[in-house]
């Protein structure tokens, strides 16, 4: 899916967010504001992964989330 998609529709997908990183509080989320490197970074935080893992589970987020539309 393409992030711009994700990022215009936040308010939608933070339940989804919660469900893949539940460690991410409605706060956070509310930073976030749908941005792809503001919510690697806390996910990097919050769960002490590397910069390129959090890359790529967000990567593996955004590619479930296209494959769900196409249903």
């Amino acid at each position: 899916m393409n992030w711009d998609r994700i990022e215009g529709n936040w308010k939608q997908f933070t339940g989804k967010v919660k469900e893949q990183w539940g460690k991410l509080t409605d706060g956070d989320l509310a930073m976030i504001k749908g941005r792809r490197d503001q919510l690697v970074g806390k996910i990097q935080e919050q769960y002490g992964i590397s910069k390129d893992e959090a890359e790529r589970q967000v990567g593996e987020f955004a590619n479930r989330q296209r494959d769900v539309e196409k249903i």
